[in-house]
């Protein structure tokens, strides 16, 4: 339990981030964020994590990065600010409206700047910029939370799958241990973590690790999670992000289904009239508007097609195997309204119906094991994905400019997996395949407004954007630090609707180097 003690001086805390950097293995990690977070009052636990995590508890402040990036302050000679100073005025600057509030926040943030020391100005320069936003580290600040409040990791990761964001769960456990983890329950209407998949070759493959499994076709749509309390009907994007108003035939769909109280995972898709899936992008047309929304219905309508079901009328189904969860799902929503779906152990039958979801314009299958509850927020080995090429969702690490007709365009992708490990990302390759003019123009505007640094060459950028990836192998390769690199590398899509956190792993890519 976190001691009530004095303020934590922010150097102590700058300290532990480097110190994490500089190691390596998981636990030696782990064992230096306990340490830190156990020295922590329990008003400061949720300030920490939020830092540790890459984003300061206010979110924006309202500063723009040209400002930050312009900041030179002399630092000061020894360190003296608390974590509850340096948040307060954080929050001071974001509340700062008004007139002339431009120039106040510059102000504040100069005077704040002015107390701290060269190494805390750099941490907090790269926390504002969001330099240190690496979703990755979230799997070792669990860890760490786990440890320092005497817990198991796996209730940590419940607490935050079931909404709780970390700072809040870590301030809990840090506070009342596993009562304060209990307190985190599936509540309707506020969005859980959904689950995410691991990737298989084939279906050959996917029956040889699942051993008798669903099959369901893997739409090219929109992931949604719906909740239903009563007449309340809110939907909800993969990150969270409440789209109940932009989609109305989704809101009617499930108001219309025989339950009183519902939570259900599926996707949300722009078919043609031929039952065909609209690109993508199409798709997600529908997504974030507010304005228009009859009209773009009108010219766009979706269709919802649900796969699972976590709730159901005042009981929680997500702790069931799948099976059961299929079940009750066949219990309340029609056929018509669920993903086609198989359960077999037969691999030509798995093949066949891999091949009628290709058919259908689709981008490949999901096979599931029959027996796995419904991880939260993790990618579980219960969920494999197949498509016709192989594909990685990856991060953007850097961008190159183009040559020739593309000059004066951001090109060239350095393209990274997440590595829980060390909660950074291995630099895979590099890409210029696959880009539209529309694309290039997209991204060179993009990738400027992510810039951490460049040179005449090249744009380093935050590790935000997550980009799908398909290609033709995976080969050894002593030139990047994984020890592997993708064959024949081209841009499938960009995946606005991913986070960093989301991206495939080292591990996915070594283990599909290896099958």
């Amino acid at each position: 339990m976190a001691p009530a003690s004095a303020d934590v001086r922010f150097s102590e805390l700058v300290r532990a981030s480097a110190q994490v950097s500089e190691v390596s293995a998981r636990l030696a990690k782990t064992g230096i964020l306990a340490d830190l977070l156990r020295a922590l009052a329990p008003d400061e636990v949720e300030i920490a994590v939020s830092w540790l995590s890459g984003e300061p508890r206010q979110g924006r402040i309202g500063v723009g990065y040209a400002r930050l990036r312009e900041l030179r302050v002399e630092p000061a000679a020894s360190p003296a600010l608390s974590l509850l100073e340096i948040d307060a005025e954080l929050e001071r600057i974001a509340r700062t409206a008004g007139r002339g509030s431009a120039a106040e926040r510059a102000r504040l943030l100069e005077a704040l700047f002015a107390r701290a020391t060269a190494g805390e100005q750099d941490f907090l320069m790269r926390l504002l910029v969001g330099e240190l936003r690496q979703g990755a580290l979230e799997g070792v600040l669990a860890d760490a939370i786990a440890r320092a409040a005497s817990v198991a990791p796996e209730r940590v990761r419940r607490a935050a799958m079931l909404g709780g964001r970390l700072p809040r769960v870590a301030r809990e456990a840090l506070a009342r241990g596993e009562a304060g983890l209990a307190s985190f329950r599936l509540e309707l209407l506020r969005p859980i973590q959904p689950m995410l998949a691991q990737s298989a070759p084939d279906p050959e493959a996917a029956l040889e690790r699942l051993g008798r499994a669903a099959f369901e076709w893997k739409l090219d749509g929109a992931r949604i999670q719906v909740h239903r309390l009563d007449d309340a009907v809110r939907v909800f994007t993969r990150q969270g992000n409440d789209v109940t108003e932009a989609v109305p035939e989704i809101v009617e769909t499930v108001r219309a289904l025989p339950a009183r109280a519902l939570l259900l995972d599926g996707e949300a898709i722009a078919l043609r009239a031929d039952g065909r899936p609209e690109p993508f992008q199409v798709t997600m047309r529908r997504f974030g508007r507010r304005l228009d929304v009859e009209r773009l219905r009108a010219e766009l309508p979706l269709s919802a097609f649900f796969f699972d079901l976590l709730h159901r009328d005042g009981e929680d189904t997500l702790d069931r195997s799948a099976e059961q969860r299929f079940a009750a799902l066949a219990g309340c929503v029609s056929e018509r309204l669920r993903t086609p779906r198989i359960v077999t152990a037969d691999a030509a039958e798995a093949r066949a119906f891999f091949d009628t979801a290709l058919a259908h314009g689709h981008e490949g299958v999901m096979a599931k094991s029959l027996d796995a509850p419904y991880e939260a927020g993790r990618r579980g080995a219960g969920w494999l994905k197949l498509k016709r090429a192989n594909t990685l969702d990856l991060v953007v690490l850097a961008v190159e400019w183009g040559s020739g007709r593309r000059r004066g365009k951001l090109s060239n992708l350095h393209l990274g997996a997440r590595d829980p490990a060390s909660g950074g990302f291995v630099m895979l390759g590099k890409t210029f395949k696959g880009m539209t003019d529309e694309m290039l123009a997209w991204q060179t505007r993009r990738f400027q407004e992510l810039e951490l640094s460049r040179d005449a060459h090249t744009v380093r950028v935050r590790p935000e954007q997550v980009v799908e990836i398909a290609f033709d192998g995976i080969q050894a390769s002593p030139h990047y630090p994984g020890g592997v690199a993708l064959r024949f590398a081209r841009v499938k899509r960009y995946r606005d609707d991913k986070r960093a956190d989301e991206a495939d792993t080292i591990e996915t890519v070594r283990a599909l180097a290896s099958s």
